[in-house]
């Protein structure tokens, strides 16, 4: 999954440190939301190791990896509940970078948006970011066709949910059909006809996983310069996620 360590072609040179203490390095990085100098020596690797190790292992798209397989060896469990899903997303403070924008619900102050689709147990199955001032329907054909094949207790692998549950701001009819064409019923509270507190029962649980992820504190206001770089610790997160499911 990660990739080969580069090798000397002369030989010799100081041994490579162990990618299980990089990887806890940088957990913790995203769990405790410390900044990479302030990485405590315990794991045996300097921050700028654990940094570059960073940098590497999400241009090769580890963490999507890692969180696919995680999603695999649940399904193949049957723990991932194709019933119906949920998508809503939750802005963040940005400091700078690239997918940044006004955020028109914080006094226009910059900012990013995650965007998540659970599953119905809160499993995250597709995530991503955009600007905080990009519209949330938007997001939605992305984060569908985003939602990888994962397998299945028997049966071939499966992608798509019977129902999506969504609030007002994805009230478009183009997002509908689409989603029918792709046998998906869409339950998306409609502007002045009904309140979308009425889907609460069925919406409440991807508001519970925005707050699982919420719990990598790396994810309370955005730092990282690069967009690859702040997709990746969504992508730990999510990991985390599925990972504590597998072991309960």
């Amino acid at each position: 999954m990660a990739p080969s360590a580069p090798q000397r072609p002369q030989g010799g040179g100081r041994r490579r440190c162990d990618d299980r203490a990089v990887l806890a390095a940088i957990v913790f990085v995203a769990t405790s939301g410390c900044t990479w100098r302030q990485l405590p020596p315990v794991f045996g690797a300097s921050w700028q190791t654990v940094h570059r190790r960073f940098t590497d292992w999400s241009a090769a798209r580890v963490w999507a990896k890692l969180h696919r397989a995680l999603l695999d060896q649940l399904g193949s469990s049957g723990e991932v509940d194709w019933s119906r899903c949920a998508i809503d997303s939750i802005s963040i403070r940005a400091v700078k970078g690239p997918l940044t924008g006004p955020n028109p619900t914080d006094r226009g102050k910059k900012g990013s948006k995650v965007h998540v689709i659970c599953d119905r147990s809160g499993l995250p199955l597709s995530v991503g970011i955009s600007a905080a001032n990009l519209h949330d329907s938007q997001a939605l054909v992305p984060l569908m066709r985003g939602i990888p094949p994962i397998r299945s207790r028997r049966g071939p692998r499966r992608r798509r949910p019977a129902r999506l549950y969504a609030d007002k701001g994805y009230d478009f009819d183009h997002l509908r059909n689409w989603l029918r064409r792709r046998q998906i019923v869409p339950r998306i509270a409609r502007r002045g006809v009904e309140t979308s507190g009425r889907l609460g029962r069925h919406r409440w649980v991807v508001e519970r996983t925005l707050s699982w992820l919420g719990g990598c504190r790396r994810l309370h206001r955005r730092y990282e310069r690069k967009a690859e770089h702040f997709l990746a610790f969504v992508g730990i997160a999510s990991a985390l996620i599925c990972y504590r499911r597998t072991t309960n």
